[in-house]
């Protein structure tokens, strides 16, 4: 792991005159994967939401690969390497697992002069090499190529919203609620994924209820009580003291 390459300082925002994060503070090294904890309606979707642009701050700041961002410019941050796995999954439902991946698909954003290297040591690859990765992580996928967005299970969905972020080759992967409502199989399968992209060294930022899964894959916890940071620590400190786990995420 190196230089940060989100950076979330002092954040606030809400909706209308109702606020949902107060000064909250959260990082995101190179090569390191970060869990976002905390009860619904804590404030976690509000701030990827903010950090991705889609959302205003109401104050502080969100720097990501050096350059702050702008609410309204979700599709410039996104250039810069920031893939969204949004809650929800966003499948279209006219449009086939290989059109799905053929219309996201780019090159890995350019280097920033002056940042610090995210570990991945990846060449340019061509389209059908990276849409090639996806269908290496999810093989049911491949199975499913010509399926519309519409004929796949929520498993299948779930793969392929991760897969359409994967495409873009993101320097920093959030998703947003990783695994809910998914059958126990499906749930191994996304973290099965997951750990492969941790090991490649890609960036993730994790939204997800399974706290012992999240334990064995992520680097950092950071947990959200009322849109505060209420605990930030390692997986060991997590797993050391179960107290956590009761006392703000009700396990």
């Amino acid at each position: 792991m190196t230089g940060a390459l989100l950076t979330v300082r002092g954040l606030h925002a809400g909706y209308g005159g109702s606020a949902v994060l107060h000064g909250v503070d959260l990082e995101v090294r190179a090569g390191e994967v970060v869990a976002l904890l905390g009860r619904n309606g804590m404030g976690k979707t509000t701030l990827v939401r903010t950090v991705c642009g889609l959302h205003p701050a109401q104050g502080g700041e969100v720097v990501f690969r050096g350059v702050p961002v702008e609410a309204g410019a979700a599709h410039r941050i996104a250039r810069r390497g920031l893939g969204l796995v949004p809650e929800g999954r966003q499948i279209f439902a006219n449009l086939t697992v290989e059109e799905h991946l053929s219309a996201f698909e780019r090159p890995r954003a350019a280097p920033v002069p002056g940042e610090p290297s995210d570990g991945g040591g990846r060449a340019a690859s061509s389209a059908a090499e990276r849409i090639g990765r996806v269908f290496e992580l999810f093989p049911r996928l491949r199975e499913r190529r010509d399926h519309l967005g519409n004929q796949l299970s929520g498993g299948e969905q779930q793969m392929l919203a991760i897969g359409r972020a994967l495409v873009t080759e993101p320097r920093l992967l959030i998703l947003d609620e990783a695994t809910e409502g998914l059958a126990p199989l499906v749930r191994q399968e996304i973290w099965r994924c997951l750990g492969a992209l941790r090991a490649s060294g890609q960036a993730i930022l994790v939204i997800d209820k399974y706290v012992q899964r999240l334990i064995g894959l992520a680097d950092r916890h950071v947990i959200l009580e009322k849109g505060r940071v209420a605990w930030t620590g390692t997986s060991a400190e997590l797993d050391a003291d179960p107290s956590i786990w009761q006392g703000y995420l009700g396990v």
